[in-house]
């Protein structure tokens, strides 16, 4: 599937406090009625009062059952570091951060439910019931070997997991983030253009390259940064 380049400010639209726009545009007869996937940046739950900032973004879409993918924030970042500091090679130590770092999103998912009141659950919300759920995605990649089928290492991500959940389920996925996408070229790539720019992780064109629809939101006053690949996994602000 190929998008369509864009550029950030003339794509957004205000949505109360946050700012929004579409990265991959709904097709045909699509609606905004069915279920979504919403991927919520661990790093904003380092802005002051993010609960109510959150309460807002996830209460906007009106009726949609909405499943809620917490990236792990504050508490990845501590083992980007610690893996930066030890310097160890190989494909097992790789494959303890990466099941460590997913751990890290449980917390934070147990975070954001208790802050929201939302419940905590293995499997994405029902599109009948028009529920919103936050994901473990602890539990979720536990069956079926979703884990499995995902690359282990730092360039997997919470962005790729929620493309992934998304996927399973047929649904829309909307990235939040604390910074807007920058620019990018009408070339056909544009997955792979936020990429390389390190606004999205490595995997991300694979494991979102079936989706249907895929939106973007970030609170008002955000600007992007775009990091260097040499900060990339330190100070990304939105993992």
């Amino acid at each position: 599937m190929r998008d369509r380049g864009f550029e950030t400010g003339t794509a957004a639209a205000p949505l109360g406090r946050w700012r929004r726009g579409a990265i991959r545009p709904r097709r045909g007869r699509q609606t905004a009625h069915g279920p979504l996937v919403l991927k919520l940046g661990g790093s904003l739950l380092q802005l002051s009062g993010w609960p109510s900032l959150v309460r807002e973004l996830v209460d906007s879409p009106g009726q949609r059952a909405i499943t809620i993918v917490v990236g792990g924030g504050p508490v990845v970042d501590g083992l980007r570091a610690a893996d930066a500091a030890a310097s160890l090679p190989g494909e097992d130590w790789n494959g303890l951060l990466h099941g460590l770092a997913i751990d890290g999103m449980r917390l934070t998912a147990r975070l954001v439910a208790g802050a929201v009141g939302l419940p905590l659950a293995e499997e994405p919300a029902a599109e009948e019931r028009g529920g919103r759920i936050v994901l473990d995605a602890v539990a979720w990649l536990s069956h079926v070997d979703r884990l499995g089928s995902l690359p282990a290492g730092w360039q997997v991500t919470s962005d790729s997991i929620a493309a992934s959940v998304a996927a399973a389920a047929g649904c829309e996925l909307m990235l939040a983030k604390r910074v807007p996408p920058p620019p990018c070229p009408a070339d056909g790539r544009l997955l792979e253009s936020l990429s390389a720019a390190g606004w999205v992780d490595d995997h991300f064109p694979v494991a979102a390259a079936g989706l249907p629809a895929i939106s973007w939101a970030a609170p008002e006053g955000a600007f992007h940064t775009a990091p260097t690949r040499a900060s990339r996994g330190l100070d990304i602000p939105d993992r």
